[in-house]
């Protein structure tokens, strides 16, 4: 029994490895290697190249029209500058921490925002760069020829065949009528019939993209190039489409005033009735503003303007959009003198326009001294008030059934010399004094129309006369690019409706002699996607061949009548 060698080799002095050792001892270890990574760089144009390639991708487009779809969520939950600038003010002061963080995120401005324009163009130039490529590859098609038929059509999801007594020049012929009958492009290509159908599914595909297009460029040429202004007209006082008769007015950046359409108009009455009962009460039911308005030619014409049917003039329409009252009052100083008469109109602040305003006497009024002084007068307005003891001063029904007015006076200055923008619908009663009159609450004074309301110390008096004017309030737009946009979008429903509901398919027919002497038929179809109608398609033509090329006999049949011939 011999026994293993096991020699101890701690103490033996180094030995240089052989070459060989060596290499083996690399394979077998478990160190990271060290690897140089060679091979061409991309360069400028490669890496340009590439980002064109991802730009007009259609990942990318999608992900640019879900951001650009996003970054309107917060244009319609936050109030916009170029909306109204009241709103912006207001939501700044009730949100002083995050003001700063919207401002620099330009959210009080987002559709005009750096980063929403950088999505606006990057979708622009991504649409563009699909579409170009694709149209051209849908015009080489429709240029090209039906494909010829594969080798075996029994591999296509749809086949049939049968044998037919018609030659197979008769039975390419009758497959030729067939097939260009039910609109197939269709040619003869060596032993079989290649038709093909449906290239206006591709063609509702870049409808839809270039539809995409036209509504982007009628969305920007709308904002560059709209206008849109308010108006508040009392009955009988007229508006002229000019500049410095609006309340408000708004434009786009390429918008120039003398592109306002030349028109004015008056506002002959105004006709709101109401749901007197049920649990409709109050909901309006005539809502409309007769006016007689003047283009350019001077000739006068009537219309009536009511919600959602607005007055077209040119290229500008004319909304109505709110109404309210106009109480008319007189005011008078100390010796009787009218310094002030007129209709105020009042904002309303709910459904049943229970009202808010301000009326101002800013010259011709003299104190009992005969010294220039300014009258301001808080009113609040309710055209059907339920009576002193039955519950606030607010308005039970919309319309005027008991109107009633409650004033509070001011006399002093009403910093309208100040320099500063003033609200004409409150009052800055900084710099005035407050009257102390007789009756209501000391005061405040409730009052219907024919009352008075006498000032104290010789002061004067405000009279509510027994006439109560009405209102509207109308926007005034141009909007250059809606029908465009319009245009767009039934574009885009269209071709979208396209390239869902029509399929790509070939059809293939081929006619050849058996062995037996009879034409072998078979017939194949294949779609561009998955349908269950391309059997029942495939059944129908073979069904309208077969009329024309109609199905032999088998041969065990064929043998049975010859021989009952025979024995006949």
């Amino acid at each position: 029994m011999s026994k293993t060698d096991t020699t101890d080799t701690t103490d033996a002095p180094d030995a240089t490895p052989a070459p060989g050792d060596e290499a083996a001892g690399a394979d077998l270890s478990t160190a990271p290697r060290e690897e140089t990574i060679g091979g061409p760089t991309l360069g400028v144009v490669g890496w340009i190249r590439w980002f064109w390639r991802q730009l007009t991708s259609m990942r990318v487009a999608l992900i640019l029209l879900f951001l650009l779809s996003l970054g309107a969520v917060p244009g319609s939950l936050i109030p916009q500058s170029s909306a109204d600038e009241m709103k912006v003010a207001d939501f700044k002061k009730a949100h002083e921490t995050l003001t700063p963080f919207y401002e620099k995120l330009q959210l009080f401005d987002v559709y005009s925002s750096v980063w929403f324009s950088a999505i606006y163009i990057l979708l622009f130039v991504s649409l563009i760069g699909c579409i170009v490529p694709r149209t051209w590859q849908f015009v080489g098609q429709l240029r090209g020829l039906p494909p010829g038929a594969p080798k075996r059509l029994t591999r296509l999801p749809a086949y049939t065949t049968w044998r037919t007594e018609a030659a197979p020049e008769e039975v390419h012929e009758a497959a030729l009528a067939v097939l260009k009958g039910r609109r197939f492009r269709a040619r003869t290509a060596g032993d079989a019939v290649a038709a093909e159908k449906g290239y206006l599914r591709e063609a509702g595909n870049l409808l839809f993209h270039l539809a995409l297009i036209v509504m982007l460029v009628a969305f920007a040429w709308g904002q560059l190039f709209k206008s849109e202004g308010g108006k508040l007209v009392v009955e009988g006082d007229g508006f002229s489409n000019t500049l410095t008769q609006y309340d408000d007015f708004k434009s786009g950046s390429q918008f120039g005033v003398d592109e306002l359409e030349p028109f004015n108009f008056t506002l002959d009455s105004f006709t709101g009735t109401y749901e007197k009962s049920g649990p409709q009460r109050g909901t309006p039911r005539t809502f409309e503003a007769a006016v007689t308005y003047t283009q350019g030619d001077g000739t006068d014409k009537k219309a009536v303007i009511r919600v959602n049917e607005p007055l077209k003039v040119g290229d500008s329409k004319i909304y109505l959009i709110a109404h309210g009252y106009a109480p008319v009052v007189t005011v008078r100083d100390g010796q009787g003198k009218i310094v002030y008469h007129g209709a105020v109109p009042l904002l309303p602040i709910d459904n049943n326009i229970t009202s808010t305003g301000a009326i101002k006497v800013m010259d011709g009024y003299r104190d009992k001294n005969g010294d220039k002084e300014q009258l301001g007068f808080k009113a609040f307005f309710v055209p059907t008030f339920a009576g002193a003891g039955k519950g606030s001063m607010f308005s039970q029904f919309p319309a005027l059934d008991f109107p009633v007015m409650a004033l509070t006076g001011y006399h002093g200055s009403l910093r309208v010399d100040s320099g500063l923008p003033q609200n004409v619908y409150q009052l800055d009663t900084s710099k005035m004094t407050q009257f102390k009159v007789d009756g209501g609450t000391g005061v405040a004074q409730r009052m219907r129309p024919g009352d008075d309301m006498i000032l104290p110390d010789g002061a004067g008096s405000i009279t509510f006369e027994k006439e109560i004017k009405e209102w509207a309030s109308f926007q005034v737009s141009q909007q250059p690019g809606n029908g465009l946009a319009l245009s767009g979008a039934v574009a885009a429903i269209a071709g979208l409706t396209g390239s869902l509901f029509i399929q790509r398919r070939r059809i293939w027919v081929r006619a050849v002699r058996g062995e037996d002497g009879t034409t072998v038929v078979e017939m194949a179809g294949l779609g561009r996607s998955e349908s269950a109608k391309l059997p029942e398609e495939l059944a129908d033509l073979a069904v309208a061949l077969t009329a024309q090329a109609p199905q032999a006999p088998e041969p065990a049949e064929a043998e049975a009548e010859a021989s009952e011939g025979v024995e006949k």
